[in-house]
């Protein structure tokens, strides 16, 4: 059993969160020539791979900011808990935005005024709170 602060599970998150281009995992081959190519650092897909399943779990400090680098965290992602339970959790939030189709709605109000980003923030708070209750009145 993979504990939830092994390497292999933090990896397997950042697998199944982070998502490429095309809004699929990535697969082993993808991160590992990235890895080479962007970074210069040696690695293969099988080594990834064995990370990923825990048949390897002691990586060398360039291997694991390879890894985080690619992913986008911070190496303290593998090495500090609550670095990795932070981390979790905004990558939770970016799940269930890209998740819940609110994407369109985070783009276009980024692009408005201040006080009009106010006013959507209100409605959308608004519409929760309506939601709820009749969640509530079900």
């Amino acid at each position: 059993m993979t504990s939830e602060f092994s390497i292999a599970a933090r990896l397997d998150r950042l697998f199944q969160q982070v998502r490429g281009a095309g809004q699929g995992e990535f697969s082993y081959m993808a991160v590992a020539e990235a890895i080479r190519r962007d970074q210069g650092i040696a690695i293969s897909h099988t080594y990834i791979w064995q990370l990923r399943t825990g048949r390897r779990d002691n990586p060398t400090i360039q291997h694991l900011r390879g890894l985080a680098t690619f992913f986008g965290v911070s190496v303290g992602y593998f090495l500090d808990d609550d670095e990795a339970r932070k981390i979790d959790g905004q990558l939770e939030l970016l799940r269930s935005l890209r998740d819940a189709q609110v994407t369109e709605i985070a783009l276009r109000a980024a692009d408005v005024s201040p006080s009009s980003r106010e006013t959507i923030a209100d409605l959308v708070r608004k519409v929760w709170e309506l939601e709820r209750q009749r969640k509530g009145d079900s």
